[in-house]
């Protein structure tokens, strides 16, 4: 017998309609193999705001902590075009002397980030070294080089 195919929305659907039918809540979340807490928030969505609560919700956070304020960005693009030769070290510089600490300015790596992703300044690349063994190493026994 082929399996049934069903959407996750046509399954919290069945869910909740058996719920709200009278069957207990333990019994409908055992027979649909998830948790008693996970069953009552898919039902308490339902109560609140219908049939779209039974869709999935984005997790995608409201609010980014470490995030700079557009201000400051707007801020930091403003110095970079004012003064094109200037790196991020001077503009923190800048940027910390006009604030005069009524915003904590960001650090120089952050500024050059900002930099970067409005095309102002370029990747920083360390240079690689120029072989393999770049270092030879001396062996302690025999004083020979590697």
């Amino acid at each position: 017998m082929p399996r049934k195919e069903s959407s996750v929305m046509d399954e919290r659907l069945r869910f909740v309609a058996r719920v709200l039918e009278g069957e207990t809540m333990t019994e409908v979340c055992r027979e649909f193999g998830i948790s008693r807490k996970t069953g009552y928030k898919i039902y308490s969505r339902y109560k609140d705001t219908g049939l779209e609560a039974l869709t999935d919700c984005s997790r995608r956070p409201v609010r980014f902590s470490n995030q700079l304020p557009v201000q400051v960005e707007q801020l930091i693009i403003t110095a970079k075009r004012e003064k094109p030769h200037w790196g991020a070290r001077k503009i923190r510089e800048l940027l910390v002397r006009r604030l005069n600490g009524q915003i904590r300015v960001s650090a120089h790596s952050t500024i050059h980030a900002v930099l970067y992703r409005h095309g102002l300044a370029k990747a920083f690349r360390r240079p690689r070294p120029a072989g393999i063994n770049f270092l030879q190493q001396q062996d302690r026994f025999t004083g020979f080089r590697q």
